[in-house]
């Protein structure tokens, strides 16, 4: 029987790679967790992002940054958001709202960025990205840790169902 993971329709998924899902008490998603209560500065969408190596050693963690610092606008923004308005599909169009996390800020792409800074070594070898908080990764998020070698992404189990 096919399991509600695999039925899930993903915004984007490149050809080839599937999503993997571990429980929320799995140490590296719990350490994804405590990444992105403690660091992430956007608080509509928290995300956090660990990359492990062969090992099972965590090199680098981020979180996914807001790019409104103003806490006046960041309140707004929780209320209020032209791509929400619009309907634009997660992912699309973040250019239209100051309020939404460009690529660059998400917490996949920002673990990436410090895994090439930190341990340019480790790139193109045996590694997995652990993200807590969201259901899916964009395109430039995926091609991103498709650059660098990332072979499996994980998510929590059960996280598509908080987004419906």
């Amino acid at each position: 029987m096919e399991s509600d993971q695999n039925k899930i329709k993903y915004p984007y998924l490149p050809k080839g790679r599937t999503i993997l899902y571990v429980p929320e008490d799995n140490k590296y998603m719990f350490f994804a967790k405590e990444i992105t209560l403690t660091q992430s500065t956007d608080k509509k969408i928290s995300t956090g992002a660990v990359i492990v190596d062969e090992d099972g050693k965590i090199l680098v963690s981020a979180a996914n940054q807001s790019a409104l610092k103003n806490q006046y606008l960041l309140d707004t923004h929780k209320n209020w958001c032209i791509r929400k308005l619009f309907k634009i599909p997660s992912g699309q169009k973040y250019w239209l709202c100051p309020g939404c996390a460009s690529h660059k800020n998400h917490g996949e792409y920002q673990a990436v960025m410090a895994l090439e800074k930190k341990f340019p070594q480790k790139i193109n070898s045996t590694l997995d990205l652990y993200l807590w908080g969201h259901w899916w990764c964009c395109k430039p998020c995926w091609d991103k840790m498709i650059e660098v070698g990332i072979k499996n992404v994980y998510l929590m189990e059960g996280i598509d169902k908080l987004f419906k």
